[in-house]
């Protein structure tokens, strides 16, 4: 499946939804591994309606998927979206990121909880 090339104004509403600082740390995040719902509700001291509501957005945005296994829930960046090979330069531009995702994600472990 070929993927849609983005107008100015998807690159305008994509620059809108990673303004947030949770939401940007959660696509960098799925940027290095799948991650469980719980995952965001540890790392970042969220409830889980607050992490649905930025996941909603990223959904919205076609920028995540998701697949469930029983009760849990895993996000990763999808493949098929117009964004998905501008993510990781996104990422990679900015300061300090991977060493915030390091520390945040040391904080919490993924084996507590799925």
């Amino acid at each position: 499946m070929e993927k849609t090339k983005m107008d100015i104004g998807e690159a305008a509403d994509l620059f809108k939804i990673m303004g947030d600082r949770s939401r940007l740390s959660m696509v960098a995040m799925m940027n290095r591994r799948e991650c469980c719902v719980c995952d965001f509700t540890e790392c970042f001291g969220m409830s889980q309606p607050a992490v649905s509501q930025h996941l909603k957005k990223l959904r919205g945005m076609g920028l995540i998927k998701e697949r469930r296994e029983g009760y849990w829930t895993y996000l990763s960046l999808n493949e098929e979206s117009p964004f998905y090979d501008m993510i990781p330069e996104l990422i990679a531009a900015i300061p300090g990121i991977e060493d915030h995702i390091s520390s945040m994600t040391a904080s919490c472990s993924r084996g507590d909880c799925c």
